[in-house]
């Protein structure tokens, strides 16, 4: 049994705002201690005159929120990331939460922030990271997952990671480590991607036997490395596959990756622009511990996962609420649900038929301080066995740059 999700309306600056709970499951809870403690922390907002994003805690199948400095049942990614296991003697010393006062108040530039990548020094998240805040400290990390936890241990203020690619389509995995984690979207940046063909310096590009990168920026340069007659080799990154060209000395093999790297590791730029598509552009999503208070001073963008109850035309009943109130859905993404992927249909004696059962993800154009957006929200719950506002955050709007230009 279950407690269905109570909206519960509060007044701030003479407007109305809707707050939803999740419903709340008493297998993992146990009491109705957490939903004391929900109200507390909504109430303490409510006094302070903001609306704190929307923070959805039902449990799914998929996820499996981390106790920090823990592994997730079944996780095998290895991280770099360790946490102290003693106790801290004096209070005092431990970190200040965020409030939305220190969101509102940073620096433009990044000054004094410090962000957490994937990869090593010249890879495109690290220009992602300096383009939202030029000035921030960049922090390399050597697995995904690894950005995540730097953010939830306090050893960095934010992560930002690649979600999509116009040429290459979704990153899957970081779809599922959205989900699995606590983490809020803050932003979103969007950069071109210029990929170059690097090598030894004095080699020529005729002479590559091997190209080493990541699978996905060679599947982005797949003309280009078929009129060389190359083998494509799987790095983690793209610029590490140049830092092992340059280590190792290898001069038959080269090396997918950006400008800068080339410039880094002491490399030579055999062909510029060797993408099969010059519109290249990667978006990646920028994380914080906490949401950011949603406004209407400029363009937003909202992103939710959920799932859905069975039934004909569900799905097209709950994409219906958004047309219905003229919110434009910017992106939809489908993923099967990884520990009950099927869900029986008909359970006759006579044999079942079965169909994925999935978790959808949507970015849709409008801020949840709008009244619109939190109709749309209550109107899907009707819907939604499970339903997560990942963030509320600004759109980028900015020119649309490319990484790393020479």
């Amino acid at each position: 049994m279950a407690l269905k999700a109570v909206p519960i309306w509060v007044s701030s600056n003479n407007s109305h705002v809707q707050l939803g709970f999740s419903e709340l499951g008493t297998k993992r809870y146990g009491s109705g201690l957490n939903l004391r403690f929900d109200l507390d922390r909504y109430r303490k907002w409510e006094c302070c005159g903001l609306l704190l994003a929307q923070r959805a805690i039902s449990p799914v199948e998929d996820e499996k929120p981390l106790t920090p400095g823990l592994e997730s049942p079944g996780e095998t990614d290895q991280t770099q990331i360790t946490e102290s296991r003693g106790f801290h003697k004096d209070l005092n010393s431990l970190p200040r939460p965020l409030s939305a006062t220190d969101i509102s108040s940073s620096p433009g530039d990044g000054s004094n922030v410090r962000v957490a990548y994937q990869g090593i020094p010249g890879a495109y998240s690290e220009a992602a990271a300096l383009k939202a805040y030029p000035k921030c400290e960049t922090v390399p990390c050597d697995q995904f997952e690894s950005t995540f936890k730097a953010v939830e241990l306090w050893l960095v203020d934010k992560a930002v990671l690649p979600i999509e690619n116009s040429v290459g389509g979704s990153i899957h995995r970081n779809y599922d480590l959205l989900l699995r984690h606590r983490l809020h979207i803050v932003g979103e940046v969007q950069m071109i991607v210029n990929h170059c063909l690097l090598g030894l310096p004095g080699v020529r590009k005729e002479e590559l036997k091997r190209v080493l990168s990541h699978p996905q920026a060679l599947d982005q340069c797949e003309m280009t490395l078929n009129q060389l007659g190359v083998v494509r080799v799987n790095a983690d990154d793209t610029a590490g596959a140049a830092q092992i060209i340059a280590s190792d000395g290898l001069r038959d093999t080269g090396a997918v990756a950006s400008a800068r790297a080339a410039a880094i590791y002491g490399l030579d730029i055999l062909a510029e622009g060797i993408q099969d598509d010059s519109d290249n552009v990667s978006r990646f999503l920028i994380l914080a511990r906490e949401p950011i208070i949603p406004g209407t001073d400029r363009p937003y963008k909202t992103s939710i996962v959920f799932t859905l109850e069975e039934g004909p035309g569900v799905l097209f009943k709950a994409l219906a609420v958004f047309a219905l109130r003229g919110i434009n859905l910017s992106k939809i993404e489908s993923r099967p649900q990884k520990k009950r992927p099927l869900r029986v249909v008909d359970d006759s004696n006579k044999g079942s038929a079965k169909y994925f059962d999935y978790l959808f993800f949507i970015d849709f154009e409008a801020s949840m301080a709008e009244t619109r957006a939190q109709y749309a929200l209550g109107h899907l719950q009707e819907f939604a066995r499970f339903l997560r506002v990942l963030g509320s955050y600004p759109r980028d709007t900015s020119s649309v740059i490319e990484a790393f230009p020479k």
